[in-house]
């Protein structure tokens, strides 16, 4: 499949995020870290923020939830105008139950995995989601370097969904630049999180379509 940039309003300004969607109209999705200081040790935004952002933005939404309890709140996500809703399975008590109800109601469904947690105990329930999502930094925080220790994963994971007929998405978020797209590409990723790299450019929508450029060339 093509490749895909989905820039990260967690690096972006939070007093004006209308502004930041308009500065990256050529961008796939524009991804949005939910962060309840619970699960990380970060507080981000919220579902009222989540349906502002609906309105407003032309991207659809790619909300990434780090967060306690998504069996309960991840619906309402999809309620707020999210296109896409990616839980973590490590904070997850019904992961499939939970995909089941994203897909019913209209979004596409994520799983997404911590560094350390390994895919091939998850292998079974795939053909449940829309898209599996590898964190290359530790969940909670914009800005940190990518973790090099995670292509490996990356590989596997791509193995593994190359396996299932559906078209299931593999995104890769932290730290991505254009230092590390090619490899991440190379290890078989499609969709890419970018925040610091694109909203700390000095034009980002030229940063977007150089990020889409570099992971198409592997």
């Amino acid at each position: 499949m093509a490749i895909q940039i989905s820039p990260s309003i967690l690096s972006a300004d939070f007093a004006n995020l209308e502004a930041a969607a308009a500065s990256v109209p050529s961008a796939d999705w524009l991804h949005v870290d939910v962060m309840d200081n619970h699960f990380v040790p970060n507080l981000t935004v919220g579902v009222p923020v989540v349906e502002a952002l609906a309105k407003v933005a032309t991207q659809p939404l790619d909300c990434h939830l780090m967060i306690e309890d998504p069996d309960r709140w991840a619906p309402l996500f999809v309620d707020a105008g999210a296109g896409s809703v990616t839980f973590h399975v490590e904070a997850c008590a019904a992961p499939v139950r939970l995909a089941r109800e994203l897909r019913s109601l209209g979004a596409r469904a994520g799983m997404a995995l911590k560094p350390a947690t390994a895919i091939e105990p998850y292998a079974d329930l795939l053909e449940e989601l829309d898209m599996v999502l590898i964190m290359t930094v530790e969940p909670g925080f914009g800005g940190q370097e990518f973790l090099d220790v995670c292509l490996p994963k990356i590989e596997r994971t791509a193995a593994l969904l190359a396996g299932h007929e559906a078209d299931i998405w593999l995104q890769v978020d932290g730290g991505v630049s254009s230092e590390n797209i090619e490899r991440c590409a190379a290890a078989g990723a499609t969709v890419f999180v970018a925040g610091s790299a694109v909203f700390g450019a000095e034009r980002p929508d030229d940063m977007v379509r150089h990020l889409r450029h570099l992971g198409a060339l592997t």
